[in-house]
């Protein structure tokens, strides 16, 4: 199954695909909330500048145009609700971090809830490779949930690759955008090495 990712702007590379050409597009952009990370939990190990200022109104209508449907997370951040919304609940035992999340779902008007305990930096035996880092499992709900056999799937913030892992996991093509090196890199890594532990299995 194809499994593409790319080092670069993504609404850039949006603008050169057709309408609808992505059947799922799963998305976190930066919320716009500052710099919440001075040590730890960045593959880098230095505060965070990407989330200074959330994508413009031109990122959102080019998502739009080339996806059929969209998963938004932190949806509230940006106001941009077309129908529906699932809220994750995170039972995050930091203090200064939401203890949910909410992402616009355009597939129904109504709400759905899914719970996974999160912390962001060190689950399931390993540190994190970046700070705003999502569950390999929510992304695998989502797919199973929402989507069919031989969908397309787009992130245009690729940040640690769980979304490209849970793809290939259930077998859906999959490109990915990610405009920081570091975390491109560490992402591109962190999929080699599942790549080749399923090999070994």
């Amino acid at each position: 199954m194809k499994s593409e990712v790319f080092n670069a702007d993504c609404l850039e590379a949006m603008k050169q695909y057709p309408k609808n050409y992505f059947d799922l597009a799963i998305v976190d952009p930066p919320f716009g909330i500052g710099n919440f990370v001075q040590t730890g939990g960045n593959v880098r190990g230095e505060k965070v500048t990407w989330n200074e200022q959330t994508p413009s109104q031109e990122y959102f209508d080019e998502l739009k145009r080339v996806s059929k449907h969209r998963i938004i997370f932190g949806a509230n951040y940006y106001n941009c609700f077309e129908s529906g919304a699932i809220v994750w609940i995170k039972n995050q035992p930091m203090p200064n971090f939401s203890k949910a999340v909410i992402a616009s779902c355009s597939f129904h008007k109504k709400v759905e809830i899914y719970t996974q305990t999160w912390t962001n930096f060190v689950h399931a035996g390993r540190v994190g490779i970046h700070p705003c880092e999502m569950p390999i499992d929510i992304y695998r709900w989502i797919l199973q949930t929402y989507c069919k056999q031989g969908d397309k799937i787009l992130d245009t913030h690729l940040g640690s690759g769980s979304s490209r892992i849970a793809a290939d996991m259930e077998g859906f093509q999959f490109t990915g955008y990610e405009l920081d090196k570091d975390y491109f890199e560490a992402s591109v890594k962190r999929f080699n090495e599942y790549k080749l532990q399923t090999k070994l299995l």
